[in-house]
């Protein structure tokens, strides 16, 4: 964060998750493509372990920073549960994040007039297209100038 409005907005959205209200976001990051475009506006339920599942969609924070990726499993271990997440368009893992990071589920994705419900299961092409996207910058380029131009 850079200035104290940009403070306060990240605290607000963070507490407003935390209190179990629903709360929207403009996606900015290429590492979710092709499922999540920068520009897309993201709907935000907040969550808990035990409302979400492999394959959603959600928002965690760590060191101040908000990440929207892809759950791939919840680890249960005795100092208590973990979750691991990647991008769509991202070849590793992030690191495991606590259960407690986590803040929400995209619940709804509004994209150019078009409203899309996030599926858990990822299609063969989105999963083959995400996969050389992250390999090849020239083509993420291409793909993002046509998206943009649409």
């Amino acid at each position: 964060m850079t200035g104290k409005s940009e403070d306060l907005k990240f605290v607000l959205f963070t507490k407003a998750l935390r209190l179990g209200m629903t709360v929207r976001i403009k996606a900015w990051g290429t590492s979710m493509l092709p499922s999540l475009w920068p520009g897309d506006l993201l709907t935000i339920q907040s969550a808990n372990q035990g409302s979400v599942a492999p394959g959603d969609i959600v928002l965690v924070v760590r060191d101040e920073q908000l990440f929207i990726h892809r759950l791939l499993r919840i680890i249960d271990l005795p100092g208590g549960s973990q979750v691991i997440l990647r991008g769509d368009a991202l070849p590793e893992n992030d690191p495991p994040a606590q259960v407690s990071e986590l803040l929400g589920r995209v619940c709804r994705i509004e994209r150019k007039h078009r409203i899309i419900i996030p599926q858990r299961k990822v299609r063969r092409v989105s999963r083959v297209l995400g996969t050389a996207l992250c390999y090849w910058g020239g083509l993420r380029n291409l793909a993002l100038r046509v998206h943009s131009a649409r």
